[in-house]
Order: C-alpha cells, then structure tokens, then sequence
C-alpha cells in the first residue's frame, strides 16, 4: 500500500475565538485529554505511517520546539518553518516546500492544526493514489453547512466546485464540506506562489479546478470537531478520554476520567462525563 512518509501541520493561526487560553499558548498546543492537542494529531499521523513533519509555526512559534524538540519521542522527525507575515494556508504550505523529500508524484498529507478527526488517514492516501487525482480532500458531512465552504462531488468522488458560505437556502446544493485534512501531489505544493499569502480554499483549489486538475474527495464521516470555541476544546477533550475520537496518545485509558499522575483525587469525588485532572 502507498504511504505518505511526510506531512505538513498548519499551526500557525491565532486562535482568538479560544482567547484567553491562546494569550500565551498557540492553539494546538492548549491541553487536551491531559497533553497538548497537537500531540494527538502527531500521534495519529504517525500511526499511519507518517516519519517526516514539518510544522508550519507562526504565531507563539517559539512555543513548540522545546516541547517537541526533534520529534524522536514520537518516532518522528520534526522540523519547525516559521512566517515571518502571515501567509494563509497555501502560502504557509509553499513556505514549507523546501523541507520536503518527496519526488514530484508522491504523496505528502496535509492537515489543519485544531481539528479533532477520526479521519482514516491511510484510506485517504489509498483513495488518492487509486483515483490518479492531483489533490485529495477529507470530506465530512454536518447537519448545518451554512457555517462552512461546501464541497460538492460527482458519483465518482470528483470534486466539482468550491462554493463560499451558503447566504440563502438555494444556495445549500451539498451537506458536504472540507475536512481541513489533504494528500497533495508533491508537484503541486511546488506550483503555488511563493512570498505572498495564498488561501488554499479561495484560491488554489479552485484554480487547480479550473485549469483542469483532478480534485478527489472522500467522505469520512466517523468523528470531527472544529476545536475553535472554548466550548468546543472541552467537547474534545472529553470525546478523545472517552474514546469517541480516537488517539493513542492518550495518557492511560481511565473509562469515563483520565487522572493523571500529577493530581490527586479525594476517595469519594466522582468523576464522570470525560473529567481531565491535571
């Protein structure tokens, strides 16, 4: 089976709607279920075969190499790149090309810094090299798509539009958005412009749609959550110790709590509903 040996992590975003917890810590590195988010989503990357990472740090870069270092306690090597200007998703991804050992056709997985997923990883992959398709997109399906870009398909998986936010009913032709999860063609990644910023919803995407390129997507439905609220953290920090999003990076496996090694917990407390005591 083909594997994508290397990947690119955004986490280079702010994370205001998460404030006052991101006033001095970058996102994904806000506990969840007892380590830093991030931690999960490394874990899980390389569990599906990942080795190589490269980390796209902008905002608080500082934060994350002296907790990661090189990666080696996670069987990975990490590196670190960091936006001296904020450059959008594509351009942080361009930012970062020269890190990468791929050959032209390889794949190389791409993933959003503050998504929960129970994404399949090495179905993804899979799916993209099968189809022969330049870009792969994780799609996810939610009850109420107003909030999002949606991603329409075809009977066959092929993307055939990049639609912005739905402003009027009519406007909803798909329950399907984008996952913030992609296997890019190395090729492609070396194709967007350097030294200035590039959304890759607004305008990779679907420039490559318009000239041609074959854009596949593949729905995974099993769990997601954007972590962007305060409300939406504590959600996923429960969801992963109570195993609904899967992790193995979870420290123990505690049914319905998680202590960890640092608290101590009076005999009589209950805790139940995912409780993380740190």
């Amino acid at each position: 089976m083909t594997e994508a040996k290397e990947a690119i992590l955004l986490v280079g975003g702010k994370g205001t709607r998460l404030r006052p917890l991101t006033v001095h810590t970058p996102k994904p590195m806000v506990p969840a279920a007892g380590v830093p988010f991030l931690t999960h989503q490394l874990a899980r990357a390389r569990a599906a075969g990942v080795e190589h990472i490269v980390l796209a740090t902008s905002y608080l870069a500082e934060v994350f190499e002296p907790y990661f270092g090189d990666g080696s306690s996670l069987g990975l090597h990490i590196e670190y790149v960091t936006e001296q200007e904020p450059l959008g998703t594509g351009g942080a991804i361009r930012n970062v090309a020269s890190k990468l050992s791929s050959g032209p056709d390889e794949p190389v997985l791409i993933f959003n810094g503050d998504i929960l997923t129970g994404l399949d990883i090495r179905a993804l992959v899979t799916s993209h090299t099968v189809s022969g398709a330049d870009v792969s997109l994780h799609l996810t399906r939610v009850e109420d798509p107003r909030a999002f870009g949606l991603v329409p398909t075809d009977g066959n998986g092929r993307v055939t539009a990049f639609l912005e936010k739905p402003q009027t009913p009519e406007e909803i032709v798909t329950d399907q958005i984008n996952a913030g999860a992609y296997i890019f063609r190395r090729s492609v990644i070396d194709s967007i412009p350097t030294g200035r910023p590039v959304s890759v919803e607004r305008e990779t995407f679907p420039g490559l749609l318009a000239s041609g390129a074959h854009l596949q997507g593949m729905v995974d439905s099993t769990y997601w959550l954007d972590l962007g609220t305060p409300a939406a953290f504590v959600r996923g920090s429960a969801d992963l110790v109570l195993g609904r999003a899967p992790s193995p990076a979870v420290p123990g496996r505690c049914g319905d709590r998680l202590v960890l090694p640092s608290a101590s917990v009076a005999p009589d407390a209950k805790l139940t509903g995912g409780t993380v005591v740190g």
